[in-house]
């Protein structure tokens, strides 16, 4: 992806990274990608494991997440049908990147925190 983005800067108005980007870095989409880990979860289990999200809003990141082959849903035929989410390979990719922001969040919460006290004063 590096090479990628060095012909084709994100800050560049053609770049696809900008159509891209915003879908991935939405905080209830990294959230779900979190969530959903390694498992695959059905639509209940994932708005329990994202504690605040609208059931609007958990469907169409859901369905934005699945429409970037990041997440496949499987229907199951039952009645009420039964519908799982499970991340994909690039998903899975993805969450790597997920749990470093996390870690630098963790690393830095400290300075972000000073930081927005002497600003805010």
């Amino acid at each position: 992806m590096r090479v990628w983005c060095r012909r084709r800067p994100p800050a560049l108005r053609r770049s696809p990274a900008r159509e891209i980007f915003p879908d991935v870095a939405d905080k209830w989409a990294l959230l779900i990608i979190e969530a959903l880990g390694e498992r695959t979860l059905r639509f209940s289990e994932v708005r329990d494991e994202v504690e605040g999200v609208s059931h609007k809003m958990l469907t169409q990141n859901l369905r934005m997440l699945e429409r970037n082959g990041l997440v496949e849903r499987k229907v199951h035929p039952t009645v009420p049908p039964r519908v799982e989410y499970t991340l994909t390979g690039p998903g899975r990719a993805l969450r790597t990147t997920v749990d470093a922001m996390c870690g630098w969040t963790h690393e830095h919460l400290g300075h972000i925190e000073r930081a927005r006290e002497r600003f805010d004063a």
